[in-house]
């Protein structure tokens, strides 16, 4: 666990704004974030330049667990229509590649009070059946093969065919959804091209909006349909606003599905006994050991707000108008709210975490069908390959904003998924209820 003990905090802070101090895993900015707890949990820094946008005003940093609980269920006092990136963006930019992460109510109501009308419980429960059926197959795929990369051969197609197949993209085009999310959510590059982005955005949300569109004229029995022809006094959405919606599915659902399932295959090699605590009773463990693995990955590293009104956070003034951020991956380690918090525990309970957020208005949407996704791809890989592990070090994104691996080097010892266990699936009622 890195400590950062001898490192002045304002040179601390503004090492946080090198892309290269994101460079690692958690664990290697862990002691930062403890002594920033400790020594100053809300304190002010200054914003790095970015080329095409300047440098900012400035932001509080929040790395207690309880602050950032505060934030997040007073949006009356902190907004997310201002923005949820540290740095700025005009707003008609920020909502159409946030959609409603980056508005606040009323129309955030509206928009989340729609979608969550178009998931109903039929829907919701051919979803669940839908990711059995997925995973167990992009499972068979590999299993014969004893050496993958767990990134793109086995975390990031589930979250993503998912995602594709729920909104009607044609299977010829989930490729291009996964590089245009990419591109969105940030490469390794440190100055994001605003022209380059648009562009994805737009491509994006042209393939959407032709799928609504269409489903207005021609509604079919699945979820694109139920979202265009839900209403809410008398509202429905508009197919740009679907087509939003969609840019944030694909990057939220996506990204943070596959990069928890990538870091549990991670943490799973490097706790050994916490492996075998979990293989030894599947069913009891998985819906503790799927909390903590989000726990410990923290998929998304922080979300900004702006104050709209003088207030105070941990008896800090913050000044109308200033933004802060709250550093989930900091949270999430907190000892005032987790017990021996560096420890990775299957069974940790109860796991309070904040890897979907920290409550409020902006909890993620897509919080139950994320955790379905890791706890059956988990499930089939215990099943099929159960000796799945690293063989190398990840490739971590470079990035402040999405705690990701790029690359994991796996084996396993060869199996074969008979063709039984898929065709079982055709007919399999594998449809507990999810939530909204």
């Amino acid at each position: 666990m890195g400590t950062d003990a001898d490192t002045p905090l304002e040179e601390l802070l503004v090492g946080m704004g090198d892309l290269e101090w994101w460079a690692h895993g958690s664990e290697q900015r862990a002691g930062a974030f403890r002594r920033l707890r400790d020594e100053a949990p809300v304190v002010f820094g200054e914003e790095p330049e970015i080329e095409g946008f300047g440098q900012g005003p400035g932001f509080w940093s929040l790395t207690r667990y309880e602050d950032v609980m505060h934030v997040s269920r007073h949006p009356e006092l902190f907004c997310s229509g201002q923005g949820t990136n540290i740095f700025d963006m005009p707003t008609e930019i920020a909502e159409f590649f946030g959609s409603m992460i980056n508005m606040d109510a009323p129309r955030h109501t509206r928009l989340r009070m729609i979608v969550n009308r178009a998931f109903t419980p039929r829907m919701v429960n051919r979803i669940d059946a839908d990711v059995r059926r997925k995973a167990r197959a992009i499972v068979a795929r590999v299993a014969g093969r004893g050496t993958i990369d767990v990134v793109t051969d086995l975390a990031a197609p589930l979250p993503l065919e998912i995602i594709c197949e729920m909104m009607g993209i044609p299977p010829d085009r989930w490729h291009r959804v996964f590089e245009l999310t990419n591109i969105i959510l940030g490469d390794d590059t440190s100055t994001p091209d605003i022209g380059v982005l648009i562009g994805a955005a737009m491509e994006m949300a042209q393939m959407a909006a032709e799928v609504g569109e269409d489903r207005l004229a021609n509604p079919r029995d699945d979820l694109v349909s139920a979202m265009m022809h839900a209403e809410v006094e008398g509202e429905r959405l508009a197919p740009m606003e679907m087509a939003s919606f969609f840019i944030l599915l694909a990057a939220a659902g996506n990204e943070t599905t596959r990069n928890a399932i990538t870091h549990g295959v991670r943490l799973l090699t490097d706790h050994p006994d916490q492996r075998a605590v979990w293989t030894a009773d599947v069913e009891g463990v998985t819906p503790t050991a799927v909390e903590e693995i989000v726990r410990w990955a923290t998929p998304v590293i922080h979300f900004r707000r702006t104050a709209t009104e003088d207030t105070e956070v941990g008896g800090v003034p913050i000044a109308a108008g200033q933004k802060v951020v709250m550093w989930y991956e900091s949270a999430n380690r907190d000892e005032r709210a987790f017990g021996d918090p560096f420890r990775f525990d299957v069974t940790r309970s109860p796991n309070e975490h904040v890897g979907f957020g920290a409550g409020g208005p902006h909890f993620c949407l897509g919080a139950n069908l994320a955790r379905r996704e890791i706890r059956v791809m988990f499930e089939e890989v215990f099943r099929w390959i159960p000796d799945l592990h690293a063989t190398g070090t990840p490739t971590y994104l470079r990035s402040a904003f999405i705690h990701g691996i790029t690359s994991l080097p796996a084996e396993f010892t060869p199996a074969e998924v008979p063709l039984a266990a898929l065709a079982e699936l055709d007919t399999d009622t594998d449809t507990e209820p999810t939530g909204d």
